[in-house]
């Protein structure tokens, strides 16, 4: 029997491929431990082999109203402590349709109006925690907590409402506990909603921003792991052959490609008019001599019919490869990613010649694999959402951790298309590959195929430590 044990909490499906897909368990297993998922999503994980301890009570409804205030009280905190406009563009407008939706943003409104300081803000932290204490989903986690002794209790998401209860509870055991930083933007939009023990977040970087934006938590509490969301990228298993992944779907192997990544409907309301210039463009430098198509690889939470009529339109420069995500639920937190997905995304990115979209991450998964990736930054004419723009995308608070603007390929009007593939193509691209990588390297702690070894080193710490 393992004289150590942890819980892994799983309070969302964002933690199912950094820490159930991967070698994760494996390695904290080789280390000893006994390793335990309690898991809050529909995922079967006992089917991987995992163990797993199904955790189904929901938190008051009343905790949430009071997640809501606090991060909307934090966001103009910082923006009145830094003279910055950006913070408020974080904010998204709630519901008002209905009596019962009308009440809820009035009690937000009241919990806000008392939280205009770092006083406010303390107390806003502490009613979540009392607030949850009341709850029998609280009840339920102690007596899980009392049964099972864990060593420690992992988060891995820093976000959500449902692991306020369980690591209050552990807590209030003295059961030791820590919440990975899941994304590289989310310190700066306020989503620090659990207040854990111990945090694990990217890089140097993410340290500064978490002592920026909560100069209350320990330095000495804060742990620089990298993230095991680029593990696979390292994982030469995961690779098939090029002919073998082109006759899978439907490729030329008389092609070159260039992956368009889409984004969800609120960060890129636009997507499909981008896809539809970016496939423009293709036919034009096919027309001159090129052998070019596209592989659209939609968001994995967006299951929406808003690219079909584009992708019918150019059938044979356009070939979709879903992502491997199931849809499980009515929410977004619902959509779950497969263990498959992951070896089909290092496919798409390895056998891409270049990467197109619009801000996102996948630059990162771009560079792991030396492949040059384009930003796109124009509007389009006919807007679905008049007061959106890419300005705005680019203001956010991540993007200014960009060491240089030649990291990307900036794509600035849809005239430019055609001309910057084909002149990146024909011209060395190493020069923006190495200012990715700085990129990457700054955001992420270095190797980038090591974060989990070094999670579980961390851990290790904190277990001899108590």
């Amino acid at each position: 029997m393992s004289s150590k044990k942890i819980l892994i909490l799983l309070p969302d499906g964002v933690g199912l491929r950094n820490f159930s897909f991967s070698n994760f368990v494996e390695i904290g297993e080789q280390l000893g431990w006994e390793v335990i998922f309690w898991n809050q999503t529909p995922f079967d994980l006992s089917s991987l082999g995992l163990k797993e301890i199904k955790l189904q009570v929901k938190p008051r409804p009343f905790t949430d109203l009071i997640k809501r205030a606090k991060i909307n009280s934090e966001l103009s905190h910082f923006e009145n402590k830094w003279n910055d406009s950006v913070y408020s563009s974080y904010k998204f407008s709630p519901s008002s349709r209905g009596i019962k939706a009308r009440l809820k943003n009035t009690i937000v409104s009241i919990l806000e109006s008392r939280s205009k300081n770092e006083n406010g803000l303390k107390q806003l932290r502490n009613r979540l925690k009392k607030s949850e204490r009341s709850s029998k989903f609280y009840d339920h986690c102690k007596v899980v907590l009392k049964r099972e002794k864990p060593d420690i209790v992992f988060c891995t998401s820093q976000r959500p409402v449902t692991a306020i209860a369980p690591l209050t509870a552990a807590q209030d055991l003295n059961i030791p506990t820590a919440s990975f930083i899941f994304s590289w933007d989310n310190l700066s939009k306020a989503t620090l909603v659990v207040e854990a023990d111990h945090y694990f977040v990217w890089s140097k970087y993410m340290v500064d921003e978490l002592v920026k934006y909560y100069p209350y938590i320990n330095t000495n509490n804060i742990h620089i792991t990298g993230t095991p969301q680029f593990e696979a990228h390292y994982n030469a298993s995961l690779l098939i052959s090029k002919e073998v992944f082109f006759e899978q779907h439907n490729l030329d192997l008389k092609k070159k490609y260039i992956c368009f990544s889409g984004d969800d409907i609120t960060t890129s309301p636009d997507d499909p008019q981008y896809l539809e210039d970016l496939a423009k463009a293709v036919q034009t430098l096919n027309a001159e001599g090129l052998h070019l198509g596209i592989i659209f690889r939609r968001c994995p939470v967006d299951f929406s019919g808003r690219y079909q009529a584009v992708i019918d339109t150019y059938p044979e420069i356009i070939k979709e490869i879903s992502p491997l995500w199931e849809k499980q639920g009515d929410s977004w937190n619902t959509i779950l990613p497969t263990k498959e997905d992951l070896a089909l995304q290092v496919n798409t990115v390895h056998y891409s010649s270049v990467l197109i979209n619009l801000g996102s991450t996948m630059v990162f998964d771009a560079v792991t694999h030396k492949k040059p990736c384009f930003y796109i930054n124009y509007d389009v004419e006919n807007k679905k959402v008049e007061d959106w723009s890419t300005e705005n995308i680019y203001k956010y608070v991540h993007f200014r951790s960009m060491p240089s603007s030649k990291s990307v390929i900036w794509i600035n009007s849809k005239n430019e298309i055609a001309n910057k593939i084909a002149s990146l193509l024909n011209n060395d691209d190493e020069d923006v590959i190495r200012n990715a990588k700085t990129w990457f390297n700054l955001i992420n702690e270095s190797p980038a195929d090591k974060a989990s070894e070094r999670i579980w080193k961390c851990l290790e710490k904190i277990k001899t430590n108590n």
